[in-house]
C-alpha cells in the first residue's frame, strides 16, 4: 500500500537556499495533493545575552521590550515567508492554494519541527541541509541531524549544493 500524504511540514530557517527546498516542498504537494505548513523556529535570547541586557535596564523592562522585539521579528519572519510563497507560486491558484498556513514559533528549531510535525499531523517533513564539517556537527550538532533521529515520520532532506544562492526574497 503506498503511504498517505496529506501534510507536509517544510521546516525553513529563510536562509538564502529557501526558495531551492521550498520548491521541493511544492513538488511533493504538487505530486500527493497534500498541504504544506511552513515551520519557522525562532530562538530564544540566550540566558547571556538576556543577563547583559539587564544589566543596563530592570528585569521588567527588559522584558517588556522582549516581548515588543519577539512580536516585531514574528511579523517580519512571517512577511518573508509569505513573500517566498507568493514568489514561488506565482499566479499560478492551484500552487497558492498548496500552502495551508504559516507557523512561526518561538523555541529551538529542531524541537519546533519536532512538535510541530506532531502537532499538524504532518506525514512528511521537508528541509534543507548544507555541507557540515564532521568536527562542527560533533561539537554543535546540526537541526538536520537532530530532526532525522528523532522524527517519527519520514524526513526528506534537500540537499543544498555547495555555493548556492538565490536571489533576496
Amino acid at each position: 500500500m503506498l503511504p498517505k500524504i496529506s501534510t507536509i511540514l517544510y521546516a525553513t530557517g529563510i536562509g538564502p537556499a529557501a526558495p531551492y527546498v521550498f520548491r521541493y516542498a511544492l513538488s511533493q504537494a504538487s505530486l500527493y495533493g497534500a498541504k504544506i505548513v511552513a515551520v519557522h523556529g525562532m530562538e530564544p535570547l540566550s540566558t547571556f545575552g538576556q543577563s547583559l541586557v539587564e544589566h543596563y535596564i530592570s528585569h521588567e523592562q527588559a522584558e517588556q521590550l522582549h516581548q515588543q522585539a519577539r512580536q516585531s521579528v514574528k511579523a517580519r519572519l512571517r512577511e518573508r515567508i509569505e513573500r517566498l510563497c507568493a514568489m514561488e507560486c506565482g499566479t499560478d491558484p492551484q500552487l497558492k492554494n498548496l500552502v495551508k498556513e504559516i507557523r512561526i514559533v518561538e523555541g529551538y528549531p529542531a524541537q519546533v519541527i519536532l512538535q510541530e510535525a506532531v502537532a499538524t499531523g504532518a506525514d512528511l517533513i521537508i528541509m534543507g541541509s548544507h555541507r557540515h564539517s564532521v568536527l562542527g556537527d560533533a561539537m554543535l550538532g546540526s537541526t538536520t541531524h537532530k530532526v532525522l533521529h528523532s522524527a517519527s515520520q519520514p524526513v526528506m532532506v534537500v540537499r543544498i549544493p555547495e555555493g548556492y544562492r538565490e536571489a533576496g526574497f
